[in-house]
C-alpha cells in the first residue's frame, strides 16, 4: 500500500476521533484521542490546450461536417424548390450581401441546416466521447471542472456556448487565445475546460 492512499484498513482502537485506551484503562478511566492525521490524495495534473491547437481540431471537424452538411442542403433543396442564383461566385462578396440581406431562402435554410449539423455532430460526440474526431486527432479533450468528462447538460450549455460565440463575431473563440485560463465563451458558460488527453 502506498504511502499517499490512507489505509481503509486500521485497528479497532485507532484513528481520527477514536481514541486508544491506555494499558491501565481499568483504572484510569480515560483515553487519550490521537491527533487525526490528513487525508493525502493525488491530484492529476492537466495541461490545457490554447488556441492554435483547438483552432486545427476545429478546422478538422470543419472539413468533416462541411461536405455532409452540402449534400444534406442540396438534397433538401431540391425537396423544397429553393436553390441559389446560378451565377454566384465564391468570392462575389456584394452578391453575398445582398442575398443576406435579402433573407435569401436558399442561403437561411443552407446557414441554419449547416448549423444544426455541426452542432448535432458536437453535441452527440461530446456526450458520447468527451471529444470530436478533430480532438481526437489532435489528442484533446473536454473536462468539466472537476476532471470528469462533462455532463449532457454542460455538453447542450457548450454547444449554446458554441452559438454566442459565433453571434460575437467569433470573439468567444478569440478569447481562448487571451484568457489565463485559455477558455473561450463556450467554456465559461458549460464549466469546461479542453486539456491533453
Amino acid at each position: 500500500m502506498s504511502e499517499t492512499e490512507p489505509s481503509l484498513l486500521r485497528d479497532p482502537g485507532e484513528g481520527p476521533g477514536l481514541g486508544r485506551l491506555p494499558a491501565d484503562a481499568a483504572t484510569a478511566g480515560t483515553a487519550t484521542l490521537d491527533p487525526p492525521r490528513p487525508l493525502t490524495r493525488q491530484v492529476p495534473t492537466v495541461h490545457v490546450v490554447g488556441f492554435w491547437k483547438r483552432a486545427v481540431a476545429a478546422a478538422i471537424d470543419l472539413a468533416i461536417v462541411l461536405p455532409v452538411a452540402m449534400l444534406v442542403v442540396l438534397a433538401v433543396g431540391k425537396l423544397a424548390g429553393v436553390a441559389l442564383p446560378n451565377r454566384i461566385g465564391l468570392l462575389d462578396i456584394d452578391m453575398w450581401i445582398d442575398l443576406v440581406l435579402a433573407t435569401d431562402p436558399a442561403l437561411v435554410m443552407a446557414l441554419t441546416l449547416t448549423t444544426a449539423l455541426g452542432l448535432i455532430y458536437v453535441l452527440v460526440l461530446h456526450i458520447l466521447f468527451g471529444r470530436t474526431l478533430g480532438m481526437r486527432v489532435m489528442r484533446i479533450r473536454v473536462i468539466d471542472l472537476y476532471g470528469d468528462p462533462p455532463s449532457p447538460a454542460r455538453c447542450a450549455a457548450r454547444c449554446a456556448g458554441y452559438l454566442a460565440g459565433a453571434a460575437t463575431l467569433f470573439l468567444g473563440f478569440l478569447w481562448i487565445g487571451f484568457d489565463s485560463e485559455k477558455r473561450g465563451l463556450q467554456d465559461w458558460i458549460a464549466g469546461t475546460y479542453v486539456i491533453r488527453a
